[in-house]
């Protein structure tokens, strides 16, 4: 069965991550707000915003496998987006050290023709050490970290910023669960590997 598969994304990030199935995709900006209703818990504002992304360019593909994904990074009352700029990634990094931050990792597959939907939220773990100002003044200096949510890419050399990673799925804090699409995308007929 071939179908049309859509990443709605414009993170350079989890379209390598899709890339890895070896399936054909477009990639699509799905233009939605990002942020949270008040009082929404973490997890629900991933899920919630991995389907928006999908629903927003559903129009513009009435047959297709629509793919949207969100993460949201917290500790206790604190969130970590994307820091945009070197101080806030200081800022984020000295906030997070010595702590376990917890990456909420949305995802949903949208099958456009059916309106069928399938969600989930992967939850990965992260210890990070009680790093010195000069490591995180070195790390910033060595690795562009300002579009990845709590300013650590963990599969660069923020990986040294860490005591450990918790999870099912390491493509989780990346960005993309990509065992739990591989599910969903199963699910609608496609044929993994």
């Amino acid at each position: 069965m071939s179908r049309l598969v859509v990443l709605a994304s414009t993170s350079p990030f989890r379209r390598e991550l899709l890339a890895r199935l070896q399936l054909p995709f477009e990639t699509v900006a799905p233009e939605t707000d990002e942020s949270a209703l008040p009082g929404e818990a973490p997890a629900s504002t991933a899920l919630r915003l991995s389907e928006a992304k999908a629903r927003a360019v559903a129009r513009r593909f009435p047959d297709a496998l629509i793919i949207g994904s969100d993460q949201v990074a917290a500790q206790g009352n604190d969130r970590f987006g994307k820091p945009g700029s070197r101080q806030n990634a200081i800022a984020q990094l000295r906030l997070m050290r010595g702590k376990e931050v917890v990456f909420h990792t949305g995802l949903c597959l949208l099958n456009s023709a059916t309106n069928r939907v399938q969600t989930c939220c992967i939850d990965t773990h992260v210890g990070f050490r009680d790093l010195a100002d000069a490591e995180i003044e070195s790390y910033l200096d060595k690795e562009d970290a300002l579009n990845c949510a709590g300013s650590a890419r963990s599969e660069g050399l923020g990986i040294s910023l860490l005591s450990y990673l918790r999870g099912d799925d390491p493509n989780a804090l990346i960005g993309l669960p990509l065992i739990a699409l591989c599910d969903m995308l199963r699910a609608e007929g496609l044929r993994l590997p």
